[in-house]
């Protein structure tokens, strides 16, 4: 666990962060061996092949928060030097302000006592913030970048990749369950619809199943009696 409070929003959009998340790797993997570099000025996040440095993929890159070993704490980009307080970031902050959670209103969130503080654990608080990030603003991918000293940097990127479908998304569903265990499946489901702009409908009032739909097909999932996915069975080839 990092910052429980942050932990059940990242956990909502879990699933559908994980396959956004997938999307940028492949685009990325298809340049081959490559680098990234962070232009904090003109507020880009480029991929670069080594072998060809004309072959980029070049991102706008939203700072988010910074998560940092010597203060133990996270700076959301609202209050980072680098940052801008009426970015993206603040739109998070009104969502806390809206729901009182101190963790989203506070400028820098202290770790949690118990924390290691390691590389792993900042990694790890890196993606629950991205997930809450996605989640709270609709917008990803998002990219964790090591910044130094142990460091790192959440971004938001506006990056040149479809729109995620449901034949998209089944490609790799299989893969991305086999990966990680889901808190709340059900309502990441849910949420994967809502972020994706599918339509959803549960198949029954117990809420067993649900069926997404778009233009390229449907998919309907299965819940077992603890919620989670028992069998996923998909239609897809323009199927509405």
């Amino acid at each position: 666990m990092t910052f429980a409070a942050l932990q059940p929003l990242a956990d909502r959009a879990a699933l559908y962060s994980v396959i956004r998340q997938d999307q940028l790797s492949s685009a990325a993997d298809a340049l081959g061996e490559h680098r990234w570099d962070a232009d904090m000025t003109a507020g880009t996040l480029t991929f670069t092949a080594n072998a060809d440095p004309s072959r980029q993929l070049v991102t706008r890159a939203l700072l988010i928060a910074t998560i940092a070993p010597g203060p133990r704490s996270m700076l959301w980009a609202w209050a980072h030097p680098q940052g801008d307080p009426q970015g993206i970031a603040a739109q998070l902050r009104a969502y806390g302000e809206e729901h009182g959670i101190a963790e989203l209103t506070s400028a820098e969130v202290p770790f949690p006592a118990d924390a290691s503080g390691d590389e792993d654990w900042i990694a790890a608080a890196a993606h629950t913030v991205g997930g809450v990030a996605v989640e709270l603003t609709g917008r990803s991918p998002y990219y964790s970048a090591p910044v130094g000293g142990g460091t790192r940097a959440v971004f938001l990127l506006d990056a040149p990749l479809p729109q995620l479908t449901v034949a998209d998304a089944m490609i790799v569903m299989p893969r991305m369950l086999a990966s990680f265990s889901l808190p709340d499946a059900r309502t990441a489901v849910w949420d994967l619809a809502r972020l994706a702009g599918w339509t959803l409908t549960w198949t029954d009032e117990a809420f067993s199943g649900a069926t997404v739909v778009d233009a390229t097909g449907s998919a309907t999932f299965s819940f077992d009696e603890h919620a989670r996915i028992s069998n996923v069975q998909s239609s897809l080839g323009g199927q509405r």
